[in-house]
């Protein structure tokens, strides 16, 4: 029972919302690749042995893996999954052939074709965002104070229960969410907070508070805090209800916070603001799915939003055998006027390699690390 209770839970939960993904990122690919003129002969969500698969009449491989943790779209011409070249095997085509192969399509083609995927991911979550703010609309507050913590960074500045927050570091606020998402992020960062008092403004000066919480499911996580609350009295709590195209413009908006959170949590990692151990791998999502699972159907939604916003941008990263490792060698192709020779490619996907494992093994190692913990 036990067994059973975890698999549907947690991986089923898990697998279902990774293989969406993976899905439309590898479509982004595939779509743009066959416009391009491009051949495919493999499409595959997961990794490693067949389960099971069919050939469509154009010779493409579709299937389904045993290994669900990724997936990929491979091309006519490609030595691997990882779309690198088969410098060997394309020394032999025919020139009809060959523009058949990723290798052999224009740059901008092979470009757009790599970039496709994670493009894929936003747009993905910008219409599940879309339909959830459009069905369930939003739940928002005003900002202003209810209560501020004692020894909190805003008491320490001067913040008054009634005052209302304005703006942060000069940029206008709107909901009592937008000060939590901007504080969040920047634990241990000095910001400006503006206030409205008796119809007077006040910019008062404050460092956010790197805070350990624990969240409803007992997970710790670390954020910016200066300690103010609102309650239904001060901020008025209401919902919003969207027509589909300002859900739309909130879906961006929403995709585009999570992308500025992301830069900013790199960035809090390599200046020590925040602990490296936050960083979470395929234990952690199987969990987080498992719980969100637990919320109800909205809930994993949301979540599938996020991670496909992440696995966006986790592409887009300039390391050989990702979509951004790609784009550099065309970069770099685009101002040399030729591509990279086989042998500095080679070696340069051998270290990518060797860092998304590395990466991998550190996160799994995290999670691992926080369940036993």
């Amino acid at each position: 029972m036990a067994v059973l209770a975890f698999l549907t839970g947690y991986i089923i939960p898990f697998v279902l919302v990774l293989s969406l993904l993976v899905f439309v990122h590898e479509m982004g690919h595939y779509l743009v690749g066959r416009w391009s003129g491009v051949r495919v002969t493999a499409f595959s969500v997961g990794f490693g042995p067949e389960i099971v698969g069919f050939t469509d009449r154009h010779g493409t491989r579709w299937k389904l893996s045993a290994i669900p943790l990724g997936g990929y779209v491979r091309f006519f011409g490609d030595e691997d999954a990882s779309s690198k070249p088969d410098a060997e095997g394309l020394s032999h085509l025919t020139e009809a052939e060959r523009a058949q192969t990723l290798a052999g399509a224009k740059l901008w083609k092979r470009a757009a074709t790599v970039a496709a995927g994670p493009i894929a991911n936003f747009i993905l979550a910008i219409v599940i965002f879309a339909v959830l703010f459009s069905v369930y609309g939003k739940m928002v507050a005003d900002p202003v104070v209810a209560e501020v913590r004692a020894d909190s960074a805003a008491a320490e500045a001067g913040v008054l229960p009634g005052d209302r927050l304005v703006a942060l570091d000069g940029a206008a606020v709107r909901t009592f969410d937008d000060v939590r998402r901007y504080v969040s992020i920047r634990p241990e960062t000095a910001i400006t907070v503006t206030v409205e008092r008796d119809g007077q403004k006040l910019d008062l000066p404050m460092v956010p508070k790197r805070t350990e919480i624990t969240d409803q499911f007992g997970n710790k996580v670390e954020l910016g805090l200066i300690g103010v609350v609102t309650n239904e009295e001060r901020g008025h709590f209401r919902l919003v209800t969207y027509s589909p195209l300002q859900a739309v413009g909130e879906g961006v908006k929403e995709t585009g916070h999570i992308i500025t959170g992301t830069f900013r949590y790199i960035g809090n990692l390599v200046t020590g603001r925040m602990k490296p151990d936050q960083l979470g791998g395929p234990v952690r999502v199987a969990q987080a799915s498992g719980q969100m699972a637990s919320l109800g159907f909205a809930a994993v939604i949301q979540l599938a939003a996020v991670l496909s916003v992440s696995i966006g941008l986790l592409n887009l990263m300039p390391v050989p055998v990702l979509d951004g490792g790609h784009l550099v060698f065309y970069a770099i192709e685009a101002v040399r006027g030729k591509p990279l020779g086989a042998g500095a490619q080679e070696i340069a996907f051998r270290v990518g390699l060797a860092m998304v494992l590395s990466l991998m093994v550190f996160a799994t190692w995290n999670d691992i690390s926080n369940l036993i913990g």
